[in-house]
């Protein structure tokens, strides 16, 4: 059954948050894309300008993850920030967003998981044919996220949900093409690389493998990367296993589904705070912020010389 996409969205115009909790998202969401944007676009650039100045033995997998988090500070943050101001999301930037949160969720995990792989066995990135295989594999995860993302879409199953702030998938006729669509994205797009996450975690955890990253390696920070991620994305996670148990195909409560995408986007912050605890990777930042600095105030130029006669 096709949903009326007018009637949904003026039956949920009212929204619900109280006359505090508008004014509140509205900030913090404000905040999370700009530090997002600022964030994750000078962590970008200071990865493609300043590659030689620190060690990232795992660089593929690093710029995949930043670039991740950077579409969705561009993309998402923004696209509920304004579905706050304007009351909701209109087709078809309502099938984009709801394409692309797929898309930046399981592009982010797939990354981590090539991040912890690499380090479990101690493979670098400077091989040719690693690399390509590393390119692949990121570019695998994202168009893992395409084909999830784009499936609602094209069945009609996305429109807005206020608690959400952004357009996401409901399910008001069949609890089997629910039950179908989420068991699969969750098995083929997040379990396994949660599932290598983990085991590599506890493997090098338990001494199995020698850690063999240098601390100076902006490598190091993996563990910090794997529970900001798994702590950001624990509340939509909890979400959707509570959907998977109504069979009366009513969402999970209304604050935890804001809280999933509050924190889904806090994450997207934090990765570039967690890469500034790199010491080669701080002296990198520091050294682009100081030249920026002086090439706005160029040094005074010597142009002639006058002898005073006393």
């Amino acid at each position: 059954m096709k949903v009326n996409w007018t009637t949904n969205l003026t039956i949920l115009d009212v929204g619900p948050w109280t006359s505090v909790e508008k004014p509140l998202l509205a900030v913090i969401l404000s905040i999370e894309m700009l530090l997002g944007i600022l964030g994750n676009g000078l962590i970008l650039f200071v990865k493609a300008v300043c590659r030689d100045q620190f060690e990232c033995v795992h660089w593929m997998p690093f710029v995949s993850l930043t670039l991740s988090d950077f579409c969705c500070a561009v993309l998402i943050i923004s696209g509920s920030l304004l579905a706050i101001l304007n009351g909701g999301q209109t087709s078809p930037w309502c099938e984009v967003v709801s394409l692309f949160k797929f898309t930046f969720i399981t592009s982010s995990i797939g990354s981590i998981a090539l991040i912890c792989v690499q380090q479990f066995l101690d493979k670098d990135s400077k091989g040719k044919r690693l690399s390509i295989i590393l390119a692949m594999a990121c570019l695998g995860s994202w168009l893992m996220g395409v084909v999830f993302g784009i499936v609602p879409v094209v069945y009609d199953w996305v429109r807005y949900d206020h608690s959400e702030m952004l357009c996401a998938v409901f399910w008001e006729t069949s609890y089997s093409d629910m039950l179908v669509y989420i068991l699969c994205a969750f098995s083929l797009a997040i379990f396994p690389p949660l599932l290598i996450i983990l085991t590599c975690c506890l493997l090098t955890f338990a001494g199995y493998r020698k850690n063999c990253v240098s601390s100076s390696d902006l490598s190091s920070i993996t563990p910090l990367l794997v529970c900001s991620y798994l702590i950001c994305y624990t509340p939509f996670t909890v979400s959707e296993l509570i959907l998977l148990g109504k069979l009366d195909l009513t969402p999970s409560p209304n604050w935890l589904r804001t809280l999933a995408s509050v924190m889904a986007y806090l994450d997207c912050i934090l990765n570039p705070i967690i890469y500034c605890t790199n010491q080669g990777f701080r002296e990198a930042l520091l050294a682009v912020l100081w030249n920026s600095r002086k090439s706005s105030f160029p040094e005074p130029v010597l142009t002639c010389i006058k002898k005073l006669e006393i």
